[in-house]
């Protein structure tokens, strides 16, 4: 059995994949160690199965970094349309989908994303091994691990270990403590895009309508953002929540506007006068779900036909309906966030390798560093492109 290699590579996900493809084209001999019994679980689970593996649509405005400009560099040199020519040789059918996310379409699904970085990895020779714990990593000349199946040696050692979230695909803090043991320093971590949760109060008040959906503009710390918003059992979710999360710190209100098309002072003026004994329930059932509208009824006492309501109640209502306060308890956690916010601090590395400016040999890739990007195919693309940089320059 081989012990030897030019790279070793840890984790065997969407930026550990695509490195070894990467560096197994440069004609570098390449051994990825993964601890799970599978690969790729978090490429599988991706996008409910259908991976949206980029955004055609891809800038430095969709990432978070206590550093903004790092990212810059790898994305610009690897591009979107980059890993949909990979694709399209795959001859893996996608769709466009809103704001330039794609994701697998038909009979495609995740599993041949996966499928295509296995197989790339294959044509170059590179080695991926499961199951395999590492007990330590000793830097001399070059990396020497020692693994539960046996010693292993490389000029350069790349981590693509992700971060925290979703703990129950394998995620663990393990990239951290490498980093930690060569001293480099990392940026606190907390989950992100992730739904929130709500209090017991509030909990009790919205019961009933887990699994509504609507349309919504959420705002929180001078951030405005548009799209769906789900009600769960535990609190709120859907893409505008999880998207929100980003920008929310504990503590912090969000606002959500439930007609974000209407003025809805105007409208209510105009039933009042159209329909006077029509039920204010009932109108608003017109623009909300029905279950939703007879519930925030109930929640701010709003009962009777709409001639009940004086132009300046009505104003009141429509305020409150369009600027409604909630303050989260909290998130959901790593349990359920789609990325880890924070990690390896990127004044730690060279934004055009990834490699430690205090470590030569010794990369990160991916969600492990302190790059985040926000919801729909981003940080796919910056697994990609991160990994890019470093496959090139291993």
């Amino acid at each position: 059995m081989q012990k030897e290699f030019d790279v070793i590579i840890i984790g065997a996900g969407a930026a550990g994949l695509f490195c070894a493809m990467t560096a197994g084209q440069q004609g570098r001999r390449v051994l990825v160690l993964d601890h799970a019994n599978k690969i790729g679980k978090k490429i599988l689970m991706s996008g409910g199965g259908r991976c949206n593996f980029t955004n055609l649509y891809a800038s430095a405005e969709n990432y978070f970094s206590k550093n903004p400009h790092f990212f810059k560099s790898a994305l610009s040199r690897y591009s979107p349309y980059d890993f949909l020519q990979m694709v399209e040789e795959h001859n893996i059918e996608h769709v466009e989908k809103e704001q330039g996310q794609l994701f697998c379409n038909g009979k495609a699904s995740a599993k041949y994303i996966l499928q295509m970085l296995v197989s790339e990895c294959q044509q170059v020779t590179v080695d991926i091994r499961k199951q395999i714990e590492i007990n330590s990593i000793e830097k001399n000349n070059g990396f020497k691990l020692i693994t539960s199946a046996g010693e292993f040696e490389s000029d350069s050692l790349v981590i693509a270990t992700g971060g925290l979230s979703i703990p129950s695909l394998g995620a663990t803090g393990f990239g951290y403590e490498i980093a930690r043991q060569f001293g480099l320093n990392i940026i606190k971590q907390n989950a992100a895009l992730v739904p929130f949760t709500l209090t017991k109060k509030w909990l009790q008040k919205i019961e009933g309508l887990s699994g509504v959906s609507l349309d919504v503009v959420v705002s929180c710390n001078n951030k405005v953002l548009q799209g769906a918003i789900l009600f769960t059992h535990r609190g709120i979710s859907g893409p505008v929540i999880l998207q929100i999360s980003s920008y929310w710190r504990p503590g912090d209100e969000i606002i959500i506007n439930l007609f974000p098309d209407l003025d809805l002072y105007a409208y209510l003026i105009d039933r009042k006068q159209s329909h006077p004994k029509m039920e204010i329930k009932n109108i608003l059932s017109k623009s909300l779900p029905k279950k939703l509208a007879h519930r925030l009824c109930e929640i701010w006492s709003y009962e009777g036909a709409i001639n009940q309501y004086s132009e300046k109640k009505l104003k009141l209502m429509a305020e409150q309906m369009q600027g409604w306060s909630v303050r989260p308890a909290g998130t959901e956690g790593y349990k359920t966030a789609e990325v880890t916010m924070g990690g390896v601090d990127t004044d730690e590395l060279s934004s055009r390798t990834m490699e430690s400016k205090k470590v030569a040999g010794l990369y990160f890739i991916g969600e492990v560093v302190d790059v985040t990007g926000q919801l729909g195919g981003y940080n796919f693309q910056w697994a990609w492109a991160s990994a890019w940089a470093a496959g090139q320059a291993v």
